[in-house]
């Protein structure tokens, strides 16, 4: 029996077959997404496949029910882990009326929804990390006790917004942890033409706080560095800096064609590393997951997706006049 990491953790076997669960709808959704998008049928994918493990167990180390989570356009995981379902993911893959993030105004991936208090994205990257520390100010001047987590991909730490988010967060010690997921590739430009510093968490040390970089593929350690900044923002202690390591299993969106800038054998060894490989491996040398609850998974999370694909796929569009709404002031 291979060592009980989870237990370790104050994590039960039922949160942690929870946390392959998401892990594994998120990648299931991602993959109809692909086969929606080569078929004509849904305009654009912009994939979380790779990063599944950093995005659930960063989500499950936090308090669902009142933290709030300012996420980028690869987040799925963590928009299923605060509470969106299949159904309103596929509402947006195909820009329906009852999209709950947009109403089929925005791309996918630019998610929101207040009732799970997930902030509102925008298209320009890295602007949600400046919102998240606005967030947790409010958090701070309220005297509140949420956290808020934000995320963003590697290429975006180098842009103004991450600076000055991350500067005032430290001069104000705000109760927010804001997690770079690494996968190597701003769309085409790698990792070492982005940064001069070895590792993106280097630059912690800069706006006063504890910068971290951990396995992104390991969704325990994700776990274990998330819950420890978590606790050290209700405790008053201030913001903290994780950066996850793991690799873009995809093109950088369905627009993409990566074959014009990595060998096919970088993905196919950055595979062996895949989240959903090691972590299934790992449930199964500890007795967490069966034969028969793989079996029953697969089956319950097929037929979730092929439910919420039909729903959406035959839902209705938004009427064309409500494109003017929530844009003019209208006079009574």
């Amino acid at each position: 029996m291979a060592e009980n990491r989870h237990d370790q953790l104050g994590l039960s076997d039922e949160q942690v077959l929870d946390m392959y669960r998401t892990m594994l709808l998120a990648r299931k959704i991602d993959e109809r997404m692909w086969l929606l998008n080569r078929s004509g049928k849904i305009p654009f994918v912009i994939s979380c496949q790779g990063q599944e493990a950093a995005q659930v167990g960063a989500s499950y180390a936090l308090d669902r029910e009142k933290d709030y989570v300012a996420p980028y356009y690869r987040d799925m995981g963590v928009v299923l882990s605060f509470g969106m379902t299949a159904q309103d993911l596929m509402l947006s893959g195909f820009a329906k009326a009852e999209d709950p993030n947009s109403g089929g105004r925005q791309m996918p991936g630019h998610f929101g929804q207040k009732k799970n208090r997930i902030i509102t994205g925008s298209s320009p990257v890295t602007t949600q990390v400046p919102h998240a520390v606005g967030f947790a100010l409010a958090s701070k001047m309220q005297q509140k006790d949420f956290v808020t987590l934000t995320t963003l991909g590697e290429g975006s730490s180098n842009q103004g917004d991450f600076h000055e988010a991350l500067n005032f967060a430290g001069v104000h010690k705000l109760p927010v942890i804001t997690m770079v997921e690494n996968n190597k590739y701003a769309i085409s430009v790698p990792v070492e033409k982005q940064i001069a510093c070895e590792k993106v968490s280097d630059r912690a040390q800069g706006y006063g706080m504890p910068g971290y970089t951990v396995d992104g593929n390991d969704p325990l350690a994700v776990y274990e560095a998330v819950k420890e900044a978590a606790d050290r923002a209700r405790n008053g202690e201030g913001p903290t800096l994780i950066e996850t390591v793991s690799y873009r299993l995809t093109a950088h969106s369905s627009d993409d064609d990566d074959r014009t800038y990595r060998e096919r054998e970088e993905v196919e060894e950055a595979k062996k590393k895949d989240s959903l490989i090691t972590f299934k491996a790992y449930l199964q040398e500890v007795g967490v997951l069966t034969e028969e609850k793989e079996q029953q998974l697969e089956e319950e999370l097929k037929k979730l997706i092929n439910d919420a694909t039909d729903y959406a796929e035959n839902a209705p569009y938004a009427e064309p006049e409500s494109a003017l709404k929530y844009v003019y002031a209208a006079k009574e």
